[in-house]
């Protein structure tokens, strides 16, 4: 039998209390599974990505969710946002809380469809979406991983420090499992539907044709597959998925009506209160792997010298450097990461790190924050208002989930989000999920397409068990 080896971190706060324990052989998403009613939420950096920073060091379960802030329609904007400020500025942590370098801390689990960019451009006029645009849910306990020390930290606000002794049996009851787990086949009820290619090929026809006209200089353009499923929970997929897809920004979120299993790649936003910094990761250039390591290499030199891919990265860096501008200190802004390449089971990808010092008047409400940045200009392209629009023209139905934002609020407004690309929104059991590239002026519809679906295959592969 597996005991728990408790160890002493050091943590201590007011407002939190901390038990650290050595991580046995633990899987998150199983402890989930486990215990789902009481931990709906899961994001894990499932894979450390060649040329990866320390962004997967950490994985987190959410525990005992509490009030719910839900938002339907954009027309209730104001009443959403104003109940969560409330609730966000009712609380008073001490200054010992954001000294404990853990990423959350109790505070609020958050989910942002991308047709919550109405609420933050209320110019636009986007498709009606039929799961709510955001919500908000208030967390007073997690499970959080340390995968580069081996430890895992059982988190609890005071008032819910009680709940400690449960999570702790949770905890012991998987590390001494009655079954052994594994991956179960994927009970699919019909083959993977996709998107007409023409109507994709079409809609790249129609943005060159706005870029010539001097509208726009890029647009995301996305595609859609969907199938029905039976009999599956989204732990089911998200099991395969994490396996197939791996990523530092994956998450299993389930909520009432609807779930969303995700193996994203790519931060939105993260702020850290003790440092004062905020940062933006995005990513922007992609190329398929070869099975030839001759080959992957010379494809990773191909991508990061290609003009094209050069010019549409710096294009978006600065759409990023801008977006933070409205937030941060003056001056501060600078790109401290440029173009690095990181490395994943099925693509290369050119990333990007830009932050700047965010302004005291901005640090009131992390809402603040996200309606800077939200959402993210490599998923819609440049100027992003006018590609929202043409985004909404040509791809006639919401996004929801995709190309979202799903992540976390502490107390004192630090916070980490990411964009949900490679992602599955499950909803009476119909499995649906978008993927889609960059179109410029010298884009080749055919690679445009080839690309999109390259992105896709990570997830059809989590199907095909």
């Amino acid at each position: 039998m597996v005991s728990l080896v408790e160890v002493n971190c050091g943590y201590q706060s007011k407002n939190l209390t901390v038990k650290s324990f050595e991580l046995a052989n633990l899987n998150l998403h199983q402890l989930q599974q486990a215990n789902l009613k009481k931990t709906p939420f899961l994001l894990e950096s499932v894979v450390q990505a060649t040329g990866l920073t320390n962004i997967s060091r950490y994985s987190i379960l959410f525990a005992y969710p509490q009030k719910e802030t839900v938002l339907d329609d954009a027309v209730n904007s104001a009443e959403f946002i104003d109940s969560f400020n409330q609730d966000f500025l009712a609380q008073k942590p001490d200054s010992s809380y954001s000294n404990i370098d853990l990423p959350f801390k109790g505070g609020w689990f958050c989910y942002f469809s991308y047709d919550y960019a109405e609420v933050v451009e209320p110019v636009l006029q986007l498709h009606k979406s039929t799961t709510p645009l955001a919500i908000i849910s208030r967390i007073p306990c997690a499970f959080v991983v340390d995968h580069e020390k081996d430890l895992i930290h059982l988190i609890a606000e005071k008032q819910f420090d009680f709940k400690l002794a449960e999570m702790r049996s949770m905890l012991e009851n998987q590390l001494n499992p009655t079954k052994i787990e594994s991956i179960q086949p994927l009970n699919i009820m019909s083959e993977t539907q996709e998107e007409v290619e023409s109507k994709y090929l079409d809609g790249i026809a129609e943005i060159k044709e706005y870029i010539l006209s001097g509208d726009i200089f890029q647009v995301n353009l996305s595609r859609e597959w969907q199938l029905e499923v039976s009999d599956l929970t989204s732990t089911d997929i998200y099991a395969s998925l994490r396996k197939h897809n791996p990523a530092p920004f994956a998450a299993n979120v389930v909520f009432k009506n609807f779930a969303i299993i995700s193996s994203s790649p790519e931060r939105l936003v993260k702020y850290a209160s003790q440092t004062g910094w905020v940062e933006t990761r995005p990513i922007a250039g992609t190329r398929e792997r070869s099975d030839c390591l001759v080959a992957d290499q010379s494809l990773v030199k191909e991508l990061i010298s290609h003009p094209k891919e050069i010019a549409e990265h710096i294009m978006l860096i600065d759409l990023e450097r801008n977006d933070l501008g409205r937030i941060c200190q003056p001056g501060s802004v600078e790109v401290n990461e440029l173009m690095s390449v990181e490395t994943y089971q099925h693509v290369h990808h050119i990333v990007s790190n830009v932050r700047g010092k965010l302004a005291e008047q901005h640090k009131k409400s992390p809402l603040d924050i996200i309606h800077a940045v939200f959402p993210g200009g490599t998923i819609t392209g440049c100027p992003k208002i006018r590609c929202m629009e043409i985004i909404a023209e040509l791809e006639q139905m919401p996004r929801e989930a995709y190309t979202g934002s799903v992540g976390y609020f502490n107390l004192d407004g630090s916070l980490d989000t990411n964009i949900l690309i490679r992602t599955f929104m499950l909803k009476n059991n119909k499995l649906s999920f978008r993927a889609g590239a960059g179109i410029v002026a010298d884009s080749i519809a055919n690679k445009e397409l080839a690309e999109a679906k390259q992105k896709a295959k990570g997830l059809i592969n989590a199907l095909q068990v």
